[in-house]
């Protein structure tokens, strides 16, 4: 009879940046009570998000909704120079969640915009990181790019001055295409120093495509709404397995594990591990009973808190692990 085994991404589930903003929205609620406003979800989990909101965090898009004086967390998708100024006006005490990568393509936008490049972003349209992004500099003023297509329709006043940044969730093969389109119509372009896909992102589907070329099924932890965790899904689609994103174990559906031998689990980097767990429990319990951890690239980046929110002895090496 055949081994039904379970084989488990390495790294999956939390990065830095979350673990990040989680503990800001935690320790903002131990030193100054509820209730602490955040503006957008903190990040793209609902058990996350359900948590924290029970622990007396409240999120909001419009920054009326805040009373004055409150405190105020920004999402780790970061914001525009409008909701920072209007923060500013209002006098809320701001704590920024905002992932440090995603500030690096923010100051990357800045430096960019005071030598008179015009910059184009690639990213998904109305996903609150590009608003966010775009929103570094005034209306108009930066394009985005979806698909190699769109490229087609640039129109740039200077194509020596022309620079690209991206969305730091998308996937890693569905950028390279629109990068060499850019590059081939604008062969001056600059290109980042570095690719803005961040580490977590790139580790994560470089993981799921390994879990792929072994597996006959593969299960995503991850709410609908998080672009990484939906990524991992076509990522692994890509590659022609069956691959579903559910966001617990309620999700899952008996009759897509049938006739299959080796069951791929992985989780976007919003998705906390304990819903991992109850995954892993409902598929050992349909007979997957062998649990495999695939070796992958261990992760050791910390970002550091607020120095407001630090505790002692976290200091500038981040915060603890626990």
């Amino acid at each position: 009879m055949t081994e039904k085994t379970i084989m488990l991404a390495n790294p999956r589930g939390f990065c830095a940046g979350v673990d990040r903003a989680i503990s800001i929205v935690e320790r903002a609620l131990e030193e100054f009570g509820a209730p602490v406003y955040v503006r957008h979800e903190v990040v793209h989990n609902k058990f996350v998000v359900d948590n924290l909101r029970d622990k007396g965090a409240v999120f909001i898009e419009d920054l009326a909704d805040v009373p004055p004086g409150a405190t105020l967390v920004y999402s780790a998708h970061g914001v525009s120079k409008a909701v920072q100024a209007e923060a500013a006006v209002r006098g809320f005490r701001v704590f920024d969640a905002t992932c440090p990568l995603v500030t690096k393509v923010h100051k990357e936008v800045a430096r960019l915009d005071a030598q008179d490049y015009q910059i184009v972003m690639i990213g998904h349209k109305g996903h609150v990181e590009v608003e966010g992004t775009m929103g570094q500099l005034a209306p108009g003023r930066m394009l985005l790019v979806e698909t190699p297509e769109d490229v087609s329709k640039l129109e740039i006043a200077n194509p020596d001055k022309l620079a690209y940044v991206s969305q730091t969730t998308l996937s890693v093969d569905e950028t390279k295409d629109i990068i060499e389109a850019l590059n081939a119509r604008f062969p001056n372009i600059r290109n980042p120093h570095k690719e803005d896909i961040c580490y977590a992102t790139t580790n994560r589907q470089k993981a799921v495509k390994e879990l792929a070329e072994e597996c006959d099924i593969v299960i995503v932890v991850g709410s609908p709404n998080s672009s990484n965790s939906n990524r991992l899904r076509e990522v692994a689609a890509q590659r022609g397995v069956d691959a579903y994103m559910v966001d617990n174990a309620g999700y899952l559906e008996r009759a897509w594990f049938e006739g299959k031998n080796k069951v791929g689990v992985t989780a976007g980097a919003s998705a906390p591990e304990v819903l991992v767990r109850e995954v892993l429990e409902t598929i050992q319990s349909w007979g997957h009973d062998t649990v495999r951890e695939g070796e992958g690239v261990e992760e050791s980046i910390v970002f550091v808190l607020p120095k407001e929110l630090r505790r002692e002895g976290e200091g500038k090496q981040g915060l603890n692990k626990g």
